[in-house]
């Protein structure tokens, strides 16, 4: 194939796939009337040709009986044969039937014909007889001299009285009324062949622009949607069934924007709340520093203080940036086997110093191994444990049960006896920056990121993590962490 060929075939392609829904159920709704209407006319052409050519055999082996019969009465009257065959036959053509018979002795000598037969068809024009004395099942096409077609027959007469010799019988037919019907039916066929096709192109149109009007209303539908409009469905009116599938599609794609756009500007309002904190404290202690000369010492702690707010800053901006990777799933999950009791362990040692400080009872229990990702493990177990010992007051207690399950799943929980959690606020403590009111009074640094980052790292490791707790008790984070079905198959980048 030459690459010009191959260049219009693209082309093509492309034209065809340009096409509208309506345009091309109007093609095939025409192809298809085009094949049916075609398959039709042939098999009724099929059926008109042989009920003609089976009449016309009919009728010369009917002529050729007569005039054996006629022979049979009049066996050396061959006065009585002509004038019979010449009535029959310039009868006949009166009628768009015009037939010739010829009778020979068996040495082939014309005894009698119709007037004019020699001129149109000779003797040797018709086919062999044999020994036959019945007239052949079917008959022979051919043409004549002049170019007329001719169905052609021979046979060998009925024995005639002892003494007399055989007869034979030739017989043909003159087709060219019969062709003109034919060629005219034809001819017409054709021409209803092609109005069909375009009526029913027409009527396929019609039919398609009809048929796909619901998708041009939902389309129109879904343009007037915009952002200040996602509280609007498609599906609330009545489409017909085959519509409506596509209609709560949309509706749950208009759910889901909806649900992200309020989640958005949700998450905005929070940043920006959460961010104008620090900064103005930043900004309150500049403009207090520079406001009068002051001492180094003075300024040094206006500097130490500026630093924890830009700590506080920073650990928020990472803790967004985390979720917003874990979100697109750019976050790397490298599976190993994990000691679960051990990282426990190593956090424990890290909290030591506050545990100490604050008299909490830290205790451990059970051990598992897991397959998770090290550093996404430490990260969300120390983010439990850092709210566990943040918000547990002075002799307070933290307790951590490890189980192995038959499934093959881990389950870690953690219960503190802190401050606790109302259940109105349970629902929404995933939320990023939520904090409830008693959570900010007893420690005000917080940014409400912690549990969010805990539950996309547990999403990212097709776990779970669940909350219970009550005011003044204490919380308890359950984290159950699913046997992975196919390590091999997750992608590690």
């Amino acid at each position: 194939m030459s690459w010009k060929t191959a260049g219009n075939l693209m082309n093509r392609s492309r034209i065809a796939e340009s096409l509208s829904i309506t345009k091309r159920l109007t093609i095939l709704y025409a192809i298809s009337a085009f094949i049916l209407l075609a398959i039709s006319a042939i098999i009724l052409d099929w059926i008109l040709v042989s009920d003609m050519e089976f009449e016309d055999n009919q009728f010369l082996a009917s002529e050729i009986q007569g005039i054996r019969l006629l022979l049979h009465e009049h066996p050396r009257d061959t006065g009585t044969w002509k004038k019979v065959i010449e009535r029959e036959t310039i009868a006949s053509a009166s009628v768009y039937l015009k037939y010739y018979v010829r009778i020979l002795d068996e040495k082939g000598v014309s005894l009698v014909e119709t007037p004019g037969m020699s001129e149109v068809l000779a003797k040797t024009s018709f086919p062999l007889y044999g020994n036959s004395r019945e007239p052949g099942v079917k008959g022979v096409k051919l043409k004549a001299a002049d170019g007329r077609p001719f169905l052609v027959m021979a046979s060998l007469a009925e024995p005639g009285p002892a003494g007399t010799e055989d007869k034979y019988i030739q017989i043909a037919l003159d087709m060219s009324h019969e062709d003109a019907i034919i060629h005219g039916y034809r001819r017409k066929m054709f021409i209803i062949l092609i109005a069909g096709v375009f009526f029913s192109a027409m009527i396929g149109f019609l039919v398609a622009r009809e048929g796909l009007r619901p998708l041009k209303d939902i389309a129109r539908s879904v343009q007037t949607i915009g952002a200040d409009r996602l509280h609007e469905r498609v599906a609330s009116k009545r489409w017909p069934r085959e519509v409506m599938t596509l209609a709560r599609s949309f509706d749950a794609m208009l759910e889901r924007l909806e649900n992200s756009f309020i989640g958005l500007s949700r998450f905005s309002a929070d940043l920006a709340h959460e961010l104008r904190t620090p900064i103005n404290n930043l900004r309150g202690e500049a403009e207090v520093a520079l406001y009068k000369a002051r001492e180094a010492s003075e300024y040094r702690q206006v500097i130490e203080s500026s630093l924890e707010e830009y700590g506080r800053l920073s650990r928020m901006i990472e803790n967004l940036l985390f979720l917003a990777r874990a979100e697109s799933r750019d976050t790397t999950i490298r599976y190993s086997a994990i000691n679960a009791r051990k990282d426990i362990d190593a956090l424990l040692e890290f909290y030591d110093a506050i545990s100490q400080e604050k008299q909490i009872n830290v205790t451990c229990s059970g051990e598992a191994v897991l397959k998770a990702d090290p550093v996404l493990f430490r990260q969300a177990l120390s983010n439990v444990l850092s709210n566990a010992f943040q918000y547990t007051p002075e002799n307070g207690a933290i307790e951590i049960e490890i189980a192995q399950r038959d499934d093959g799943s881990v389950h870690i929980s953690i219960s503190d006896t802190g401050i606790g959690i109302e259940p109105e606020n349970l629902s929404k403590i995933f939320n990023r920056f939520f904090r409830t009111e008693r959570a900010k009074n007893y420690y005000p640094e917080g940014t409400g990121l912690g549990f969010s980052i805990v539950q996309s790292i547990m999403d990212l490791h097709g776990g779970s993590v669940s909350i219970e707790s009550e005011p003044d008790r204490g919380t308890t984070v359950v984290f159950v962490f699913n046997k992975p079905k196919d390590i091999s198959s997750i992608t590690v980048l």
